[in-house]
């Protein structure tokens, strides 16, 4: 007989493969994985085999192979902190070389120019909430500052050798995105300048006059637009969910053919959209779940990531000519055989009428068992149908595990994300509240049983609800969440304290409705047992936000426990913290909800 302990490390061990990055004239491909226990650079060798690639001392973020497929840069952050360093390797992998570093400031890369000769990025190396975009030789080193701005921006890659794309993120969800000329400095800006919106993932034709990108100028979800160089101001739309976004797109190396992924309802539909006709098809027998990342291996392979609810993650591919779908890599093995769940996706009405959907496993029916409501971060992100091993270890153990997507979050249209914005925060929290009667009167959980954890803003709703609604919560797990907006908003990062104001409403207009509503001076309602963790080296929530309530909260005598990961920031990477931080809140959870 398997012993739980087996079962649960299994679940949380298990690996997967993410971010696949196609090595262009090799017919080779690179994927991150913890294979190692640490996020690195992996391959295929002939036996399809995965090997690593690239050896890096700590966590590998991000990864860009050059035109040729010769050299390769990656983006490597030290112990959780996510202020990138950029490296080089060669054609072999191997050991990085530095190529870009100064280690108290973040470097986000832009990529490669169209010649390999270049790579862009931005740093806030001028004012620690300021980006600018900067262009290296990367043979000479020779660097070249080509757009200042007074805030946050980010370069999305090249339009030519002389030309890139730069977003500017103008609020918490908004951007522009700028066409930057090198020689000169000058720049224009794609949309219509006068309408705040997003837009997303720009990709220009070889021909330098068409290309496309991801908006909802004057919609309310995310719509594949075209724009020419002669007039970038003037969008036409092509191809348009009234209820969904399209999230991700990827031009074919002979310009026919877009790629395209539909977010419909937190699973992917992949697409293919021609250019010429402006006919388009779905992309059949994909498994249900998310995709997370494309890229053309050539001119008809496309290659692609997904996650399902019961799988980890593995590298895809779709053939153009065949029509067919292959799964290249087997990385999400699990060791034992598992009864894994799928969700069922429902809706409930909020205290206020509005619908709002959730995702809900468990096995056989809920009457009867303790629940668990999990609340994602962002506050503007999503759950999705993809794997998570908790979910599946707790309705192992008899748990009904419930993730929303309350008010607030993406992929529901524009008015959604914004409904719980400033003043209006606590509707969100009330929607937790509503979810937790829908949970007892529809599907019968045990009233007294529902625990609630989340994690980053998820785990600021979780001591919201736990301060706001104190009756309905047996337990609460909060990972990097804020106890209070207003000393969050004074100790994060400069580079994304106004972003985050437009969002949660500023210092200077606010401040007296954060202190009403912070759970740090509420902190006499919380009377259900509290498990919280965080990183030390958190730039975006400051530890400080989790010892200020927990020593409040033991000046009270209240059951909660405090553990901090010194060698981890906002995620948690390592493969030993990753499996500590859930066996810990498993215990928790059983302990507090009266399971075995």
């Amino acid at each position: 007989m398997v012993d739980q302990k087996d079962i649960l490390l299994d679940l949380l061990t298990v690996h997967s493969a993410y971010d696949v990055q196609a090595i262009q004239r090799t017919g080779d491909f690179t994927f991150l994985s913890k294979l190692s226990g640490l996020p690195q650079v992996w391959k295929l060798n002939e036996n399809d085999e995965p090997i690593q690639f690239i050896h890096a001392h700590d966590r590998v973020q991000s990864v860009y192979h050059s035109p040729s497929g010769d050299r390769t840069v990656v983006g490597i952050d030290r112990e959780g902190n996510e202020k990138q360093q950029l490296y080089i390797v060669g054609a072999a992998g191997g050991a990085p070389e530095v190529l870009v570093e100064s280690m108290e400031h973040f470097h986000h890369c832009g990529g490669w120019s169209p010649d390999g000769r270049y790579i862009s990025y931005s740093s806030n190396r001028r004012s620690p909430g300021y980006f600018d975009v900067f262009v290296m030789d990367v043979d000479t080193k020779e660097v070249k500052q080509v757009f200042t701005h007074n805030g946050n921006c980010i370069p999305l890659g090249w339009v030519d050798e002389q030309t890139l794309f730069v977003n500017v993120k103008e609020t918490n969800i908004d951007s522009t995105i700028h066409v930057v000329c090198l020689q000169t400095g000058n720049h224009y800006q794609i949309g219509d300048h006068d309408v705040l919106a997003r837009y997303e993932a720009p990709v220009m034709k070889k021909d330098g006059e068409v290309g496309y990108v991801l908006t909802d100028e004057n919609e309310e979800t995310l719509y594949l637009s075209a724009f020419s160089i002669d007039e970038p101001d003037e969008l036409t739309n092509l191809l348009h969910w009234d209820s969904w976004d399209i999230d991700a797109i990827s031009l074919a190396p002979k310009e026919d053919v877009l790629a395209f992924c539909l977010n419909e309802g937190g699973m992917t539909k992949l697409g293919m959209y021609n250019t010429s006709s402006s006919e388009w098809e779905w992309v059949e027998n994909i498994p249900n779940g998310v995709i997370g990342s494309m890229s053309w291996r050539s001119e008809n392979a496309l290659l692609f990531t997904l996650k399902t609810p019961t799988e980890p993650g593995d590298v895809w591919e779709y053939d153009r000519l065949s029509g067919t779908v292959t799964r290249l890599t087997f990385i999400g093995k699990f060791e034992t055989s598992r009864n894994l769940v799928e969700p069922e996706l429902y809706t409930y009405r909020s205290f206020d009428g509005l619908q709002i959907p959730y995702f809900m496993y468990h096995q056989g029916q809920p009457d009867n068992k303790p629940a668990i409501i999990y609340v994602h971060g962002g506050p503007e992100s999503q759950i999705k149908a993809e794997y998570n091993p908790i979910f599946q270890f707790l309705v192992y153990q008899g748990f009904t595990v419930v993730a929303p997507n309350i008010r607030g979050s993406k992929g529901y249209g524009r008015s959604y994300i914004k409904l719980d914005d400033a003043d209006k925060r606590l509707d969100a929290v009330a929607d937790l509240a509503s979810l937790a009667k829908e949970l007892t009167d529809a599907h019968q959980v045990l009233p007294n049983k529902i625990g609630i954890m989340g994690r980053s803003y998820g785990g600021f709703m979780v001591l919201a609800a736990l301060s706001h609604y104190p009756n309905l919560w047996a337990a609460g797990v909060d990972i990097v969440g804020m106890s209070n907006l207003k000393t969050f908003l004074q100790n994060t990062g400069e580079w994304r304290r106004g972003l985050r104001e437009y969002e949660y409403g500023s210092l200077n207009m606010y401040s007296d409705y954060f202190d009403k509503i912070a759970p740090m001076n509420l902190s006499e309602n919380i009377t259900a047992p509290l498990l919280v963790f965080h990183g030390r080296n958190d730039s975006r929530v400051p530890v400080s936000e989790a010892e200020q309530l927990v020593q409040d909260l033991e000046s009270r005598d209240r059951d909660v426990e405090l553990i901090v990961f010194e060698d981890e920031g906002h995620q948690t990477s390592k493969i030993e913290n990753h499996v500590a931080l859930h066996t810990k809140t498993v215990q928790f959870l059983n302990r507090h909800l009266n399971q075995n």
